[in-house]
This record gives structure tokens, C-alpha cells and sequence, in this order.
């Protein structure tokens, strides 16, 4: 009698073991789906909800008259500003990454009633991301060799009534872009306005990574990537010089 007591008496104790393991398993494996869940949200939140500068625009204030004569030699000043703009993408979330540099130098030429001539040139190796310098910008332009941007325009570009009496106006500009030691040819769209004795443009340069052989940036493996493909954006501050 005793004997088939310890029998049953074991068997129970087999079973209730087996149970709490059995609970101990799905409770774990509850724990890790819950906490995948919460990581994949908190990265969806971060990555969507991040401030992400806005494109460089012309200011929205109301331009001040316009003074002095357009013809003339115009150089960059200290409100000029230039970077670029790629997607980013994480498990799913995708939103850009911004950099910025106001390390950009540059002339305008500007005869009769149109821009003859014009260059400007970026400091790469100063472009930050959120405060800070980005590493993989030097590995992927290799701006230890080749430090600058440079786009020179290569037609003139047509000035209208509008623009030379205060108005906005929006045009296309074609010209060479050069980085990473290779120039290549681009089409633009740039809006411009004046501002007192001030000349502003803005516009951006699509650019694909590959037509300069730049190096596609590292991705973050399995769980997202960087495009292979972005925006030049730039706002040039002219003076007269």
C-alpha cells in the first residue's frame, strides 16, 4: 500500500515539475515577445519622432527693398549654409538624416540681367549630424583626399523683373558637381530673392552615390539601412563684394 503511495506520490511530483516548466517556458517566451515589442516601438518612436532639420528654404519674413545694382561681382557670406539629406530606415521606420555645414565659400557673377557666373565650394569634413561630426562621411567621400564639394555653373542663368525688384523666383540651373574627385554634370531647381543689399538662393542637387563612386554608407545590418542615394541641399547668403 505504502508502495503504490510513493508511485503516485512521485508521479505527482513528475507532473507538477513538468508544469512548472511548462509555465516557466511560456511565461519566458511571453517575456521576450513583450520585450521585442517594446523595443521595436521605442525604435519606431525614436526613429519617427526624431527632429530632422527642415529643407533650407528662403526666409519667410517680408523682404526689405531691394538696394544697390544687381550687376556686379557677389561673395558668400557667414549666413551660407550647405549639407545633405538621406533616408534612413529600422525595422520599418524610416526618417532622414540631416547634416550641416556653414563652412561655404563662393562668388556670383551677375551681368546685365542674368548670373554669368558662379561658384561654390563645401568643406566636407566640417558637416555635422545633430552637433556632431559624422566618421562614416570621411570614409565615404574620403575627405582626407578630396575635402570639397565644388559645383560651378556651367549656362547662365536668367534674372526676371520680379526677382531684381524684391519678388521670389524659381529657375533651373545646370552645372558640374564635383566630389570625391569626380565631376559630374547636374540639372537643379533654386529659388532666390533679394534682401536689401542681400541676395539669397536655395535648391538642392539629387544625388546618387554611385555616379561619384561614393561609397554606400554602412547600414545597420538585419535590422535597417541607409539609402544609396540623397539630397545636396545648400542656401547661399550673397553680399556684394
Amino acid at each position: 500500500m505504502s508502495h503504490n503511495t510513493s508511485l503516485a506520490t512521485a508521479t505527482t511530483n513528475e507532473s507538477s515539475g513538468s508544469t512548472h516548466k511548462r509555465h516557466w517556458w511560456r511565461w519566458t517566451l511571453t517575456g521576450i515577445v513583450v520585450l521585442l515589442v517594446v523595443i521595436v516601438a521605442a525604435v519606431g518612436l525614436y526613429i519617427t519622432f526624431q527632429p530632422v532639420p527642415a529643407p533650407l528654404a528662403l526666409p519667410t519674413v517680408a523682404a526689405s527693398t531691394p538696394v544697390g545694382p544687381l550687376d556686379g561681382a557677389w561673395r558668400l557670406g557667414a549666413g551660407s549654409v550647405a549639407g545633405f539629406r538621406l533616408q534612413q530606415t529600422v525595422l520599418g521606420f524610416s526618417n532622414d538624416i540631416v547634416g550641416r555645414t556653414k563652412s561655404v565659400s563662393g562668388a556670383v557673377t551677375v551681368a546685365g540681367d542674368q548670373v554669368s557666373a558662379a561658384q561654390f565650394s563645401i568643406d566636407l569634413a566640417t558637416i555635422e549630424v545633430g552637433g556632431k561630426t559624422e566618421p562614416q562621411l570621411e570614409t565615404s567621400l574620403d575627405t582626407a583626399s578630396h575635402p570639397n564639394a565644388t559645383f560651378t555653373l556651367s549656362q547662365p542663368i536668367a534674372l526676371t523683373s520680379a526677382f531684381a525688384s524684391g519678388g521670389v523666383m524659381t529657375t533651373t540651373a545646370t552645372g558640374n558637381l564635383v566630389m570625391n574627385g569626380v565631376s559630374r554634370a547636374v540639372s537643379l531647381t533654386i529659388s532666390g530673392r533679394r534682401y536689401g543689399s542681400t541676395m539669397l538662393f536655395t535648391g538642392l542637387i539629387p544625388v546618387e552615390f554611385s555616379r561619384w563612386s561614393i561609397k554606400s554608407p554602412a547600414g545597420f545590418g538585419f535590422f535597417g539601412s541607409l539609402a544609396n542615394h540623397g539630397d545636396a541641399e545648400f542656401l547661399l547668403d550673397l553680399h556684394r563684394s
